[in-house]
């Protein structure tokens, strides 16, 4: 038993560890771009860099200064657009590499404005998020150029396409997304094209580095598509109650894991061994095979673990059934 305040954010770090060797023999070096909006930690992006990579992809301006501050600004790519960027000026102005992604005439005047001095060009690619029209990529790459700003290449993500189960279908369409990124970067130029994550690392060989950050950690709904990655996270929790079972409600059980520490995005979290039946504030109701106990510690596994870090103020790292270290998650917030 983890001598733990329950809920308690456990990362196992012999998973860990396998995770991201097995990533980094898939996309040495600067293939990988690893997001750290999935750890939110400065402790693990430092393993990352360890591993070879050593740019990094944010989604936030927090995680950009987190990321400066803990000296890993070599080659930061901020993923996403922004209106106000002075306190991305200030990071450049401090020697960091800065680079902003930019999809209209507003976002690139404020990259200018801001003191941001490269860009990459983001590109929709099916995903109904940002991003500008492919035919108009080369036209934002001209004004970004007239502003005085570097621009780098293009960005593109197939978000849509992560989930998708069958991965002979997912590369037809992941071919299918990058055609028109392509097409951008032919006019664009420069030397990125950037795109893709965990669910689409391996049919994406167009890219010329990809984002990808969920790999490190894992969670359930990637866990169904057959990758080469362990679930190394978990939201440790404590039964703190127990139905034994009558002839109208079978037996269940009620661990104090509930939507306040979970992301639930992607649906419910699971429990090995376990049927989970639903979540509410505090709480998760799940039938377990075998009978369990008030006090005994169940770990949950989120269906999302992105949004389920960024609950926790910390994560233990965790060696078999020992607690070995603590790292605060750092590039939480705003």
């Amino acid at each position: 038993m983890f001598d733990l305040v329950t809920p308690a954010l456990l990362l196992d770090m012999t998973v860990l560890d396998r995770n991201l060797a097995t990533m980094s023999a898939a996309l040495p070096g600067p293939r990988l771009r690893p997001h750290v909006k999935a750890h939110k930690c400065t402790q693990l992006a430092h393993r990352q860099r360890e591993s070879g990579h050593t740019g990094f992809t944010a989604a936030t301006i927090r995680e950009c200064e987190g990321l400066a501050a803990a000296g890993l600004a070599e080659d930061i790519l901020l993923a996403n657009e922004v209106l106000d960027a002075r306190r991305l000026g200030a990071l450049v102005d401090n020697g960091a590499r800065i680079t902003l992604a930019v999809d209209s005439e507003v976002t690139i005047a404020a990259a200018a404005a801001g003191g941001v001095r490269e860009v990459v060009i983001d590109v929709q690619v099916g995903l109904p998020r940002c991003g500008c029209r492919p035919e108009d990529a080369g036209k934002l790459a001209d004004l970004a150029r007239g502003a005085g700003l570097e621009v780098r290449g293009v960005m593109g993500y197939e978000g849509h396409l992560m989930g998708w189960q069958d991965p002979v279908e997912r590369g037809r369409l992941v071919a299918e997304a990058m055609r028109p990124l392509l097409a951008a970067h032919a006019e664009v130029g420069g030397d990125l094209v950037s795109a893709g994550g965990t669910g689409t690392y391996r049919e994406n060989t167009f890219a010329t580095e990809i984002q990808a950050g969920s790999y490190a950690l894992m969670d359930s709904q990637y866990g169904t598509l057959g990758l080469p990655f362990g679930q190394a996270l978990y939201v440790l929790g404590t039964v703190i109650s127990v139905w034994p079972g009558t002839p109208t409600m079978p037996p269940y059980a009620v661990v104090n894991v509930g939507l306040k520490s979970l992301g639930m995005d992607h649906g419910n979290p699971s429990i090995e061994g376990a049927q989970v039946w639903f979540c509410s504030d505090e709480h998760t109701t799940f039938a377990p095979d075998e009978p369990v106990a008030v006090g005994d510690q169940v770990k949950v596994i989120p269906a999302h673990c992105d949004p389920t870090v960024a609950l926790h103020e910390r994560v233990h790292l965790i060696d078999g059934d020992k607690v070995i270290d603590t790292w605060p998650v750092d590039l939480r917030g705003w």
